[in-house]
């Protein structure tokens, strides 16, 4: 066992630094580590039947669906709507425009599902926004990269579908309600410290508006926001399944985008649709070569040896679930979360598990652990986005970036050690026995 995971894993991260596309380098080493156990064609129909198994589930169908809604959202106007929302609700308050991107980042996101995505619609009207308000691009770079991270947390969350697959039949019903107070709180000390960060500056406040401006700007807003609700609320309702949820969010961002904001043409949804495409083409050959690796790491019981490594280290639970999260936080900082998640579920639920822990309440740590990796030098991929947006540089907006970095370790720890911020919900409308 030892020298398979040893071969398993200094083959992986040789390919990832020679620059191999990490779903082959994840595929290339299964194949490595099988070699050294049998012959080659039995070990490429071995990984073939892993990789076509690991994608074959009726779960997975609801990714393309929400990775389509959420082109059609980050297309059609939802964004600049949230934006103006957020800006007559709270852009009067110390830090306004910051506190606005934060809000505007988490709707965004919860609504798209994905955080590069509000990354790039937020971020490019919120930065140049901000700075022209007189806030430091830095600093408003920062804020847009560990905001939109939220998204990944509040559902609806492809990320949180695939942890479902990972750890093999949790609810996605009961994840995704698990995931409201989470990400929530994280928003909220992100924009504690965006608050205390800009009076400490002498950052402008907004302006107050008019009371019925204010409706009118909640009410533009509306129809966005209400998609949360089908979703959410048809999933635990019982009138439909994640996946079919998925299928509606389609046709209701449809619905929004060409009939209500009038801001996508059908000539434009081909377009949008191949796109989507080539998304989901990227996510399940990630998931297919995860899955394979993931069989492997559990047929030669290596999960069970780290589990009982960990536990020789300290049986104290709280000691334990510090060690998974710093691991956690470094593997988030060198890859990306699919990868992470199909890898590491594996590996460290059982752990979690002998220690009392529900495999709700690990995937919703796991996920934000891994969220504050997507904008985590060197590899986060929201960080790319936001300095491109921004036109600026790594270097110039991590020292900006720190105190939010510390914000979302704090909202981190809370939800570790406090199971009730991730299990009250799903037990309150009982899906979480």
């Amino acid at each position: 066992m030892e020298l398979t995971g040893l071969i398993l894993i200094v083959t992986f991260f040789i390919l990832l630094a020679l620059n191999v596309p990490i779903s082959f380098s994840i595929g290339i080493a299964t194949l490595v580590t099988m070699l050294f156990s049998i012959d080659f064609v039995p070990a490429v129909t071995t990984i073939a039947q892993r990789m076509i198994g690991g994608v074959n589930s009726f779960a997975l169908l609801a990714i393309p669906f929400f990775i389509l809604s959420g082109l059609i959202m980050g297309r059609g106007g939802v964004a600049k709507r949230l934006i103006e929302c957020a800006m007559a609700l709270i852009g009067m308050f110390p830090g306004g425009l910051a506190l606005v991107n934060v809000l505007s980042c988490t709707l965004f996101g919860g609504i798209s599902g994905s955080a590069v995505a509000a990354t790039s619609a937020i971020g490019s009207f919120m930065i140049p926004e901000m700075e022209k308000q007189g806030y430091d691009r830095n600093f408003a770079t920062a804020v847009t990269a560990t905001a939109a991270t939220t998204g990944m947390i509040i559902p609806p969350s492809n990320i949180l579908i695939i942890y479902a697959i990972a750890s093999g039949g949790v609810s996605i019903s009961a994840l995704f309600v698990a995931g409201y107070f989470p990400g929530l709180l994280v928003a909220f000390f992100l924009m504690l410290v965006c608050a205390i960060y800009s009076v400490r500056k002498g950052y402008p406040r907004g302006k107050v508006l008019p009371f019925f401006t204010v409706i009118e700007k909640v009410a533009a807003a509306f129809p966005s926001l209400l998609l949360l609700l089908i979703v959410i609320g048809g999933i635990i309702g019982g009138i439909f399944t994640a996946t079919e949820a998925g299928a509606i969010a389609v046709l209701y961002s449809l619905f929004l985008a060409v009939v209500v904001y009038r801001e996508i043409k059908i000539t434009e949804l081909s377009s949008i649709i191949l796109k989507a495409a080539g998304i989901t083409a990227i996510v399940m050959f990630l998931i297919a070569a995860s899955s394979a690796m993931s069989w492997i790491l559990s047929y030669e019981n290596i999960p069970q040896s780290i589990s009982q490594f960990l536990l020789t280290i300290s049986e104290n639970p709280l000691i334990i679930l510090l060690i998974i999260n710093l691991t956690l936080i470094l593997v988030g900082a060198f890859m990306d979360m699919t990868p992470a998640v199909l890898i590491f579920t594996p590996i460290f639920l059982p752990v979690a598990e002998s220690i009392g822990m529900s495999p709700i309440h690990f995937g919703i740590m796991l996920v934000l652990n891994l969220s504050i990796g997507l904008c985590s030098p060197p590899v986060g991929a929201v960080l790319f986005v936001s300095c491109s947006v921004a036109k600026t540089s790594i270097e110039k907006i991590i020292r900006p970036m720190m105190p939010l970095y510390i914000a979302m370790f704090f909202a981190l720890m809370l939800v570790t050690y406090i199971p009730a911020i991730s299990e009250f919900l799903p037990k309150y409308f009982g899906l979480l026995k």
